[in-house]
């Protein structure tokens, strides 16, 4: 085999293996519930790779997961519900990066007017405000 090709695919392989290996930090996702005391936020995240289910937070409580970054693309999709009948929601991308970001943390917070974001050095914006889900009803015959 050439050696410059040889040479390329064992720097390929130590970047991936390092990418997701122990060296470095983990990235992480928080999301708090800072809605009324009375109002549960549901939080559902998936990745490419995996579905990590749904999760109810009661005021104050908090839902955080780590993972180690891929050198190609890592994007972390989230829908967050509030209200009676979870019938105001947000959807937003809670991370994306691509391999250099080890240690970056997101922070999501669920208030009354919407999901506010930060990375924890700045107070945080408010990113998205809630919509409505809108049912459509197929007619029976």
């Amino acid at each position: 085999m050439n050696l410059r090709l040889s040479c390329f695919l064992i720097i390929i392989a130590l970047c991936a293996e390092l990418s997701n290996g122990a060296i470095f930090q983990k990235d992480s996702v928080h999301f708090n519930n800072s809605l009324q005391p009375n109002n549960i936020l549901k939080v559902h995240c998936v990745t490419k790779e995996d579905d990590l289910g749904d999760h109810l937070l009661s005021h104050g409580q908090t839902y955080e997961f780590s993972f180690y970054e891929s050198i190609f693309k890592t994007e972390v999709i989230c829908g967050l519900w509030q209200g009676p009948g979870f019938k105001l929601y947000a959807l937003l991308k809670a991370y994306e990066g691509a391999g250099f970001h080890y240690g970056k943390t997101n922070y999501w917070d669920a208030r009354e007017d919407g999901v506010y974001f930060t990375h924890g050095s700045l107070s945080p914006k408010l990113e998205y405000k809630w919509k409505w889900l809108a049912f459509v009803l197929a007619p029976t015959p």
